[in-house]
Order: C-alpha cells, then sequence, then structure tokens
C-alpha cells in the first residue's frame, strides 16, 4: 500500500478528461464562483457543469488581484519560501 501526501502536488487533470465533468457544479465551485465574480465584476451563469465551473474558476482566479501570481511569478513549494525568508542570507 501506497501512502499519499496531501500536500504532495498532483499532476492536474484536464477537465475535458473528467468523467464527471458534465455533472452540475458542486455548491463549493459555486460559492467559491460568485466570491471571485463578485470581485471581478462579473456576473456566473446558470447551470454550471462541473467542468465549464473548474475553466472559469481558473479564468477569474487569474484576473483577481487577490489570487493571481505577480506577472512573471512561478509557483513556488513551502519549501522555496522558507529558504527565501527576509533577513535570511545565502551560504556560500
Amino acid at each position: 500500500m501506497t501512502d499519499v501526501n496531501p500536500n504532495e502536488q498532483q499532476p492536474d487533470k484536464d477537465v475535458a478528461d473528467w468523467v464527471t465533468g458534465d455533472e452540475p457544479a458542486t455548491g463549493p465551485q459555486l460559492s467559491y464562483l460568485h466570491t471571485l465574480a463578485r470581485e471581478a465584476g462579473r456576473d456566473v451563469p446558470e447551470n454550471l457543469t462541473k467542468a465549464e465551473a473548474s475553466r472559469l474558476i481558473d479564468r477569474l482566479q487569474q484576473a483577481s488581484p487577490r489570487t493571481a501570481a505577480p506577472q512573471g511569478a512561478v509557483p513556488g513549494t513551502p519549501a522555496d519560501e522558507a529558504a527565501t525568508r527576509p533577513g535570511d542570507t545565502e551560504s556560500p
């Protein structure tokens, strides 16, 4: 039996390949979508599927100043953040 580390990044599966992608969007998806849409001044279409909601979440996250990465930034890991704390110095 292989242990799964919940903090380990898993590869994202393309929403087009989701078996349940045509099912209605979940409550948590819709709640998050409404929050992001409100911040972006956009409306959320009705009757979204799980796949459509996921794609819209991705687009709105990229447009939101709260969730978008700074231009040119590459998402890091917690280890990267710990290694670059303010005041730390690099050793030779």
